[in-house]
């Protein structure tokens, strides 16, 4: 799920990105299943 602007949860999009490589001293953990709950959808934080 990415959230790529302000504004409700129709904003909320699901993408597919690629791989990642983990780095020196880093870890990679494959997710097999994740939620999004009905907080998710009203807590965005503004950057301004």
């Amino acid at each position: 799920m990415q959230i790529t602007r302000l504004a409700g949860p129709e904003v909320m999009d699901v993408v597919d990105l690629p791989d990642t490589v983990p780095g020196d001293g880093e870890q990679l953990f494959y997710i097999s299943s994740s939620g999004v709950n009905s907080a998710d959808t009203h807590h965005q934080v503004s950057r301004d």
